[in-house]
């Protein structure tokens, strides 16, 4: 097991459809993802995927729950929190609904920024775990925009490719006053 570097927007790593794992059980992929959730705690994420490491396989790792929920999330988004750590080889993901909520997103790959991003509700993902069994689930809310993260990770996008205005791309550092000025601005609405 290593701390593996992690791979910064504008790496063509990032920017391309990662290739299939042959073999789940093979001694190399458990050794990634031995690596890759080392590096994934180690750098406080909530998910990581191969080629954030540098490695363009379909493997992806991730947890969501409720601590990893990031501040201001509404109960609808927040309805399903629970998943534990997951590894994720060669995953599909079927939508379920149209329905799309926005939420907060940051990436390993992307440090430093938040951006806004429009992400399918209600989903259920497949593909198979180190033991090369298969392995589905249905996610909603938080759950299931973390799993659409790291696979958007496998398909060469990252989160701002899928934002809907730029001008919701914002610094860490200046979330707290983005949040005090909305809800600011909420309250002036209510208020007249």
């Amino acid at each position: 097991m290593a701390i593996l570097k992690i791979a910064r927007m504008g790496h063509p790593v990032l920017s391309r459809v990662a290739e299939p794992v042959a073999d789940p059980r093979a001694p190399e992929a458990r050794a990634l993802v031995a690596s890759m959730v080392e590096t994934m705690i180690d750098a406080n994420g909530a998910g990581l995927a191969a080629p954030q490491v540098y490695v363009p396989r379909r493997v992806v790792i991730f947890q969501a729950p409720p601590e990893r929920m990031p501040e201001g999330v509404d109960e609808e988004e927040a309805f399903d929190h629970t998943a534990a750590l997951t590894v994720l080889i060669n995953p599909e993901i079927e939508i379920l609904t149209s329905e799309m909520q926005m939420g907060w997103e940051g990436c390993l790959s992307v440090p430093g920024l938040r951006g806004l991003v429009p992400r399918h509700t209600d989903i259920v993902y497949r593909g198979y775990g180190l033991d090369g069994q298969p392995i589905e689930r249905r996610a909603r809310g938080f759950h299931a925009r973390v799993v659409q993260h790291e696979c958007d990770h496998l398909d060469g996008i990252l989160y701002p490719q899928r934002m809907t205005d730029l001008r919701d791309l914002i610094f860490e550092s200046e979330a707290r006053h983005r949040m005090e000025a909305e809800a600011a601005r909420q309250k002036e609405k209510a208020d007249a």
